[in-house]
């Protein structure tokens, strides 16, 4: 049997997590979340692969959005696309859970 092996190349882009003041965020209806995240969507599909949304947490006036990207100007050019507050970015260094503290 012929084993084939391929060299494959992993490629890592940087995370960012994005601060959003977004006034009463915390008590929106269901239809205005997938309002936003429908909006989000398709600013995405037209910018193509190269920045991917991972995911949201909301607080009654914030969003705080955790997003994969090749570099900071496509984060903000999505936030310009979508006419979406972005009132900080930070870029993610590393993560730590509780089992960062384990032996």
């Amino acid at each position: 049997m012929l084993e084939q092996k391929f060299n494959q190349t992993q490629i890592i882009m940087p995370k960012y997590l994005i601060e959003r003041n977004i006034p009463g965020i915390g008590q929106p209806s269901e239809r205005d979340i997938q309002a936003i995240a429908v909006k989000s969507n398709r600013v995405l599909g037209e910018m193509g692969p190269e920045i991917q949304w991972q995911h949201s947490y909301v607080s009654d006036d914030k969003l705080y959005c955790l997003y994969i990207a090749t570099n900071e100007s496509l984060v903000r050019q999505h936030a310009e696309k979508g006419d979406f507050p972005l009132n900080n970015i930070y870029p993610v260094k590393g993560t730590i859970d509780p089992t960062t503290g384990e032996d």
